[in-house]
């Protein structure tokens, strides 16, 4: 991490996504089902077929160099040698990425794991996480990835990270976690080397978890990558299994009354994949609750509800105010274009500890 530039782990360069079909294929014209012998490298196979099965790390390498998908970062042989990158998110094992969720949905725990979960005012909970990722105006590609540390109950800042990141992968719907998740994951293992103190508890993300087209959202892949808790918060109904926004849901969103009421999100196989809960009293939306790892969703649902102000959960919304407020900064220094892309792509140098109060200043109003 330090003071080098934000690197992107995520599956991009090698290959190349086809929006119409559940994986990525490369170089189509590559013989399929070989089996590996020495110097080869299984990559995983297309579940569309189009894909190879099996290829040479060393060709690979050798047509997509680290720098094209690493971003200048160290190792050779695309990090099969010298400096390791993690299974998950390496383009030499996660050609295939529905293969790859296949793969990690298995490690997914949705269960309560931890005491302060089986307690009901949920004692033992002193700190709760949230991430965000935003998107500078006009920009798909440029964005910040923010991680703030709040106290609980108190709800107060106490930690805070935010760096420019550049998104090589591009968006893929059902796949939104190869995007963004590598970064989400820099940031929670940059506070775990540099302020292991202020490790959350829990963490809540602006996605889904469970409530997913093959039930893996990005709450389940930073939780399984994290091995932390993590519960997905999204503010749109993924509509997949049978659930529609039709007239029968805005039916069930009118009968929601009053703060923490909630109703389940059973889709056609008959599996609840959610909540959808009023948050505020005065919100006249619901929030999308799904379970992402480490967590039941009855638990999952209680906590989200305490933790929200107003219509957001604080920490997810702490995390896009910071996240918004460090574009505003970066992009509006002085100096040459040059020098503001170089800025752009550089993380911050010390993570912020925030006083007991938190940071003022934000304008606090429902959205």
């Amino acid at each position: 991490m330090g003071s080098g530039p934000a690197v992107a782990m995520g599956v991009a360069s090698p290959m190349t996504f086809r929006p119409h079909s559940p994986c990525a294929a490369v170089k189509p014209n590559t013989r399929l089902h070989r089996r590996p012998g020495p110097g080869r490298h299984a990559v995983g196979s297309c579940l569309c077929g189009r894909g190879p099965r099996f290829r040479s790390a060393r060709r690979v390498a050798a047509r997509f160099p680290p720098s094209s998908w690493l971003d200048g970062q160290k190792g050779d042989w695309g990090g099969l040698e010298g400096r390791a990158v993690p299974r998950a998110l390496s383009p030499f094992r996660c050609l295939c990425p529905a293969r790859e969720q296949a793969r990690l949905k298995t490690r997914v725990v949705a269960r309560d794991t931890e005491a302060w979960q089986r307690d009901p005012t949920f004692s033992g909970l002193q700190r709760v996480g949230g991430l965000d990722v935003s998107f500078v105006n006009g920009e798909s590609s440029l964005a910040c990835a923010s991680l703030v540390v709040l106290s609980y109950p108190e709800l107060k800042v106490v930690y805070e990270d935010s760096h420019m990141i550049r998104l090589k992968a591009p968006y893929v719907s059902g796949f939104l976690a190869f995007r963004e998740v590598p970064f989400l994951v820099e940031l929670v293992q940059r506070l775990q080397e540099k302020e292991p103190d202020f490790m959350p508890q829990v963490l809540l993300v602006d996605g889904n978890g469970l409530l997913h087209q093959r039930g893996f959202g990005v709450a389940c892949h930073l939780g399984v990558l994290t091995d932390l808790p993590c519960i997905g918060v999204a503010k749109k109904l993924l509509q997949v299994d049978g659930l529609e926004n039709n007239s029968l849901h805005k039916e069930k969103i009118v009968l929601l009354q009053a703060g923490g009421d909630t109703f389940p999100l059973m889709g056609n196989s008959g599996t609840v994949l959610g909540m959808a809960l009023k948050s505020h009293d005065r919100s006249t939306k619901p929030l999308y609750v799904s379970v992402g790892h480490r967590i039941s969703l009855e638990v999952a649902v209680r906590l989200t509800h305490h933790c929200c102000r107003f219509r957001i959960p604080e920490p997810i919304r702490q995390a896009d105010i910071r996240s918004r407020e460090y574009i505003r900064r970066t992009l509006g220094h002085p100096g040459s274009q040059a020098q503001r892309q170089e800025s752009f792509c550089a993380p911050s140098q010390h993570p912020h500890l925030c006083p007991a109060a938190g940071r003022r200043g934000f304008q606090e109003e429902l959205p």
